[in-house]
């Protein structure tokens, strides 16, 4: 059974920090991209961060670069999303994104169930 567990989030002052966590079974973890998406209250969803599967490649949304830091760890089966310098507009429920193509015909996507970040004073 596929799963991924986002943990991590909560209420922070502006300025502060938090560490997601997004702990995955179920598939062989080493073989996906993983993302983070989040999505504000009215807003469409967005995407945050993005790491390859083996060579840890890593790009960011704009407007999180240089704040935050995505990292995976194979052998816990865990991506982290590392972040720094938040601000209210970084308020968002936050989603870990799994994602393999492997060939035209098998696709995987796979998603969390989110974890609510609020950044306010």
């Amino acid at each position: 059974q596929v799963q991924l567990v986002e943990s991590g989030g909560g209420l922070v002052q502006p300025g502060g920090s938090l560490t997601l966590s997004c702990a995955v079974s179920g598939f062989t973890f080493s073989s996906f991209l993983m993302r983070w998406y989040r999505q504000a209250p009215g807003k469409e969803r967005e995407l945050v961060a993005t790491i390859t599967s083996t060579t840890d490649i890593t790009n960011y949304a704009d407007s999180v670069k240089g704040r935050f830091t995505i990292s995976r760890d194979n052998a816990k089966n865990t991506v982290y999303l590392q972040m720094n310098s938040l601000k209210p507009e970084d308020t968002a429920v936050y989603y870990c994104n799994a994602f393999r193509l492997r060939s035209l015909t098998e696709i995987y996507n796979y998603w969390g169930q989110g974890t609510q970040v609020t950044v306010s004073s």
